[in-house]
């Protein structure tokens, strides 16, 4: 069974997170440059089959959107056009960065490696993801 791949878009860099094979359980994979995540993708599809592709939706707390928002479309674009076969689906990314923090701490994790950003939108990448698997109707 195909993967299914997560993106926690920044305008600096990316996390990326993707399921196992069955698509059960999501698993931090990597963060990117955002400059770079199209060729990341690229060859990280070479490797792996994924036929969906989960990307944050960031929303105030008014529900409004995100000023990254402008960004996050330009990227689906240019992912929807290099890779046509794979669909996109957005989903609510609201608090994903404060439930990574947390889990970090509840993790064990020490308070050096808790500040690393990169750590944090790959765990929040993974956290989209868990959170759109819970969520999915079979």
């Amino acid at each position: 069974m195909p993967r299914i791949l997560s993106i926690d878009f920044g305008s600096k860099r990316c996390g990326i997170a993707v399921t196992d094979e069955s698509q059960i359980i999501a698993s931090g994979l990597k963060t990117v440059k955002t400059e770079n995540l199209i060729h990341f993708l690229k060859d990280y599809f070479k490797e792996q089959e994924v036929n969906l592709i989960v990307v944050g939706l960031p929303k105030n707390m008014n529900n409004e959107e995100s000023s990254i928002e402008p960004l996050i479309l330009k990227y689906i674009k240019t992912i929807n056009t290099t890779f046509p076969l794979i669909k996109i689906e957005r989903f609510d990314e609201r608090f994903t960065s404060k439930l990574a923090f947390q889990a970090m701490i509840d993790g064990g994790l020490k308070k050096k490696q808790r500040r690393n950003k990169e750590t944090i939108d790959m765990v929040s990448a993974t956290i989209i993801l868990q959170d759109y698997l819970h969520g999915r109707k079979f």
